[in-house]
Parts: structure tokens; sequence; C-alpha cells
């Protein structure tokens, strides 16, 4: 399964109901119905939680915003299937709708596909919801440029032999000493130019003559504090001396520590800050910074994607060294009930280790649950289904050991195929 990130277009348009919405005023009230049709690849849990997302999102509008996205920021594709969610959008309704009652819920069929539907009474918070849309506005251009930093490899080795070599001379930033708001807009406008150019060493200039021309301005410090980043990486993947790598991460922090006294609710800054302290090898901070951007934004994709590789990275390294309680704990922190089920596919090879470890404390009904899962999410985990089978046969439970092993033989293993009858 891969993960596409790809954002196209955001944008979020106020209806005035009678007059400008009262921002001010605290919550709104109301009853929205919506329906679902179930998908290939969506379980029913999957299915419930897209329609009570769907019922959210009219209650938001009904309350007096409305939502037009033709985007997709998460697309996956497995099977030659593939299906998109609105994680932005998603985002924007989880800030404005404080409390949800589900008032009644049914299923029907529709040409024998199952169709969802949903009555609640939700209570919207339309500052939060003001708050939310303001932040989109911002992290739109941030991850765009995240985006674009990872898909320029192939232009960094001739900016990294220019990065080393001594600049000829001294550039100068003249800031005339005009109002606040005509310094911001120059900012804005240098930021832009920083975000749309691929020369490392210009981006670098351009956010520093943007964050001199308004020190309160966040955002030219984490495209800054981005770029460095990525210098730190291609210095390391070309074994360069630990220092020079070490530089650029050093650089790194310091803009994303100055973000976050900005803005402590900067979702992008604490990204930024759980890559440094990552790249540090401090792991237990890092995860801390991860965990506080899914604490301001549950649908920050990013940062539970780098939770699941540092957890189970961490968790592997603790297994290798005999410490099985210590790597359970550490995979317990990452593999919670209350964890999206679309996620599990990601976190198969943290269910995986979870199996081993619970094999080597004689755990078997625990090892069987986290296979389960494995298999669940990828049907073809030929490791996943013959460690299963053993099991099975070992509790006597021979006709599931049987399906097991005749599916893994289907799928190409010799050793399965040998032990049929």
């Amino acid at each position: 399964m891969k993960l596409y990130r790809t954002l196209i277009y955001l944008s979020l348009i106020v209806l005035l109901l009678g007059g400008a919405p009262a921002f001010g005023a605290s919550t709104k009230t109301v009853i929205a119905d919506a329906e679902y049709v179930m998908a290939d690849g969506d379980t029913l849990a999957i299915a419930e939680e897209k329609v009570l997302q769907r019922a959210q999102r009219r209650a938001v509008e009904e309350a007096g915003m409305y939502l037009e996205s033709i985007f997709h920021d998460v697309e996956k594709e497995s099977g030659g299937r593939s299906t998109q969610t609105s994680s932005l959008e998603i985002r924007t309704i989880a800030a404005a709708v404080t409390e949800t009652e589900i008032l009644e819920t049914r299923r029907s069929f529709n040409l024998d596909r199952p169709v969802f539907f949903m009555r609640i009474r939700a209570t919207v918070n339309m500052t939060s919801l003001a708050e939310a849309i303001r932040r989109l506005q911002s992290d739109q251009k941030l991850a765009q440029h995240f985006r674009q930093l990872q898909q320029e490899n192939h232009q960094l080795r001739s900016q990294l032999q220019e990065l080393q070599r001594q600049p000829s001379g001294v550039r100068m930033l003249a800031i005339d000493p005009t109002g606040k708001s005509t310094s911001h807009q120059r900012a804005r406008a240098m930021l832009e130019t920083a975000l749309h150019t691929s020369n490392l060493w210009d981006k670098i200039q351009l956010s520093t003559d943007a964050a001199t021309l308004d020190d309160r301005y966040v955002d030219p410090l984490i495209v800054r504090g981005q770029t460095y980043l990525r210098l730190a990486s291609l210095a390391f993947s070309q074994q360069t001396q630990p220092a020079q790598y070490t530089n650029y991460l050093d650089k790194a922090g310091i803009d994303f520590d100055l973000a976050l006294r900005l803005d402590d609710k900067n979702i992008w800054a604490w990204v930024g800050k759980g890559d440094v302290l990552r790249w540090l090898k401090q792991w237990d901070e890092a995860a801390a910074a991860y965990e506080q951007v899914l604490e301001l934004d549950p649908f920050a994709d990013i940062a539970r994607l780098r939770l699941i590789d540092l957890y189970t990275t961490q968790a592997r390294r603790q297994a290798g060294a005999k410490s099985w309680h210590q790597a359970l704990a550490t995979l317990k922190k990452l593999l919670k009930a209350e964890t999206p089920e679309s996620w599990i596919p990601y976190q198969k090879a943290a269910y995986a280790l979870r199996s081993e470890i619970y094999l080597k404390l004689n755990q078997p009904e625990e090892a069987i649950e986290d296979l389960s899962t494995v298999i669940r999410a990828d049907p073809t985990n030929l490791a996943a289904l013959v460690t299963r089978a053993k099991l099975y046969q070992e509790r006597s439970q021979g006709r599931l050991a049987k399906d097991d092993l005749e599916r893994a033989c289907v799928l190409g293993s010799n050793s399965a195929c040998e032990q049929l009858p």
C-alpha cells in the first residue's frame, strides 16, 4: 500500500446567513442527516466513521459555514483500487463540532451495496472554526513546501557543492522604516518567492530576509528550518563529515524553537522539532513532539506516520536487546485501541513485531490476535499466514491451520504446500 500526498486546492467560503457570521457567538446546535454507500475497501467501522463525518460536515454547513473542497491530500492504492480521504476538511470539521449526539442510525442496500444513514445533533463552535480556517491557510503553503523539498533530490548534489563554497560577497537587506503592515506584506512576498525556488541557498536567503522584515512572522522560520533539514539529509547521504550536517541540524532546531516561541500551536514547527530530535537520536523527546502535533490536530497524518516509524524502530531495537517487556511498552504507545482502523495497514509491521514478542513470552493467544490483524491488513503476508498456521496446529485447531496453509501455498510458499495433507 502506498501513501501519496497531493494537495490540489482548498477553498473555504463563508456564507452570510442574515449578515456576517457571528464568530464571536459561542455555539450553534443543529440537527443534520447524512448517507454513505460502502466502498470496496471499506470495513463496517470505516463506513460508520465516514457517514458520521458527512453528518458533521452537514451540521457545519447548516450552522453557516460552507466547505468546498476539491482536493485529496491522502490517497491509498492497493490491489488496483484507490480511496481518498480529505483530511484537511475533516480537521476543520473536528475543530468546529464540539459535541455530537447520534439520534438515529440505520442500514439499507442499494444494488447489493450497504447504505449507511445517520442523523445527529451537533454543537458547532464558530470561534474554533474561524481559528481552524486561519491555521489551514498557513498550513497549506507549509505543507506544499515540505512536499516540494521531498521531490527535489535530483537537484541537490550540485546545490550542496554551491553551498559549501564561500559566497563571493555579503548580501545586505535594507529595511525601510515603514509601518508593520507594509513590512509584513513584503515579507509574505519574499516567502512566496522562496516557496517557489528550487535553489536551496536562495530559499534560505529569501526566508531569512522575510524573517528579518517581520520578526513575528512564523512561516519563514519554518521554511528555513525545513530547508536546513533537507541539507542535513543530503549531507548525510553523501557521507559528509558529521560536523557538516550537525551544523544544519543546529540551525534547523533554532528556527523551529523560535517558531514555537512565537506560536506554540503551530503543527509544522512541532513536526520540524520532532524531526530534528529524531536526527539527534533523542527518541523520547521526538515522540513527545509528534504526540503534541496529534494533540493539536488528530488528523495530522505526517506526525502519525512519523510516530509509527519511530515507535516501531525503537521497539525493534529493544526486542533485539531481548528487553521484551520494554518493547511491549513502546508498542503499546503506538497500537492504541482508539486509533482509527484505517491506520492499521500502516502499523502492520508493529503488529507483526508484537506477535513475535508475544511468542517469546509464551503468549500464543495474543500472538494469534496480532497476526490476524496483520493478515486482515495484508492478506498476502506469507510469514504471518505460516506462523499463525503453526500456532493453530499447536492448539489442535486443524481446520484453521489448513486454511492458512492453503492460502500460503497458493501465494507461493513451498513450506506451506509441503505441510498440507
